[in-house]
């Protein structure tokens, strides 16, 4: 087994430098043209087994099982050079051809996600010890992609302003406006919409933890009179609203079910309503989820090419008014993250175990990797039913990023 994956090794490095350390303690250094360097341990000949038959769920489950340890470098630094490798060489896609083929094959299946299994898919990660998040998030919990206009911002003021970059073009030019949040979180953009913008927000979700949280957050900040939170479906939504808007609950509908959200949103929009959605999707052609993401951190989840968003779009009747591609933002995103983690690590440990942590790090490490490496990107779309319902240029969103509350303080 040894043999086949020093060959294999020999095949995929191609960038940068590779230095594995193996069980009987020999040293070998794969390298190719100049780029990051990193060196591993394997521990035992049952991983390198692992590590040939199914890699795309090995390099994650045996770090967690402390079986391939970084050495004289980090986690980041092991997962950047495996990605880097991943995306750098046409051999790459023949030696793993086989298992992207079975990624394929199963696609649709593994995002199949009716009402029940969507919640239990929501409850597998956001149903978690609360402390967790408040201990790597923003102070408002937004657990997507910040904005960094200038890129020197902190990461609480990212978050800021990508909730008044979403406000703008949702465009609340008059109070009293309702609003459908569709994935809300912990309540952080419907407390923004409601208090900074006067409009009456409906945020639903799919977790318990989430929807006792917001409740308790809206009624500690006086806002239960204007904003209110369901445990509830998107299929199950039967009002109508001026606005609707979506921030990182699209990659959990799974392709099969993009016709219903879409009809969703156009059923409770009215007719001269905005929808805005934020959600991460790829660069380049449609593809699948890595499996050891679906397994260990999101199930059903999937993030798509804008080809296979826009299609259900103008199926389900809605007009694209605008679109936005985030590039990077999201790996500074999940550089604060992934910073914020390690800071406070020992507290998380404590709260969950250190297995929980090595997976928790090798998620961040990786999705980090994905938007700086991989083809991974964040796209906004906007929404209408009705041309007019927007202005005729994008000359708006500036002034508009700045709240009514905001203006009239400037003012």
């Amino acid at each position: 087994m040894r043999a086949v994956l020093h060959l294999l090794l020999r095949r995929l490095i191609v960038l940068g430098r590779l230095t594995v350390h193996w069980p009987d303690g020999e040293r070998t250094s794969y390298s190719g043209r100049p780029g990051p360097e990193a060196a591993i341990r394997i521990t035992d000949n049952r991983t390198i087994r692992h590590l040939l038959l199914h890699p795309e769920l090995a390099v994650g489950e045996c770090y967690m099982d402390g079986t391939l340890v970084p050495v004289d470098c980090g986690l980041y630094e092991v997962v950047d050079l495996l990605l880097a490798n991943r995306s750098a060489a046409d051999s790459h896609q023949e030696l793993l051809a086989l298992h992207d083929a079975l990624g394929w094959l199963g696609r649709r299946l593994v995002q199949f996600n009716p009402s029940g299994r969507a919640r239990r898919n929501v409850a597998h990660h956001y149903d978690l010890n609360g402390r967790l998040y408040s201990l790597f998030l923003d102070r408002d919990r937004q657990y997507s992609c910040a904005y960094f206009p200038t890129g020197s911002e902190t990461l609480d003021e990212a978050q800021e302003a990508k909730k008044r970059h979403i406000a703008a073009k949702l465009r609340l030019t008059r109070p009293d406006l309702e609003v459908l949040d569709i994935g809300s979180g912990w309540g952080g953009m419907a407390f923004t919409l409601a208090r900074d913008y006067g409009a009456r927000v409906l945020g639903i979700t799919l977790s318990q933890e989430q929807l006792a949280e917001s409740r308790a957050r809206a009624a500690a900040q006086g806002l239960s009179g204007r904003v209110r939170f369901e445990l509830l479906d998107y299929r199950g939504v039967s009002e109508s609203f001026d606005r609707v808007v979506s921030v990182g609950m699209f990659e959990h509908v799974g392709i099969d079910h993009y016709g219903a959200y879409f009809d969703t949103v156009r059923r409770c929009l009215r007719p001269d309503g905005i929808a805005l959605l934020h959600a991460i999707g790829r660069n380049g052609r449609a593809g699948f989820t890595n499996p050891w993401i679906a397994k260990y951190i999101f199930p059903g989840g999937y993030c798509p090419a804008l080809s296979e968003v826009l299609p259900a779009i103008e199926k389900a009747g809605l007009l694209t008014t605008d679109i936005e591609v985030l590039r990077l933002h999201y790996a500074e995103t999940l550089r604060h993250w992934r910073s914020r983690f390690a800071a406070n690590r020992d507290a998380i440990a404590a709260l969950f175990d250190e297995r929980f942590c090595r997976m928790f790090e090798f998620y961040l490490c990786g999705s980090e990797t994905a938007f700086r490496r991989d083809n991974q990107m964040v796209f906004q779309i906007q929404l209408t039913r009705d041309q007019r319902a927007v202005p005729l240029t994008r000359d708006y969103l500036a002034p508009g990023e700045r709240a009514p509350r905001m203006q009239a303080a400037a003012n």
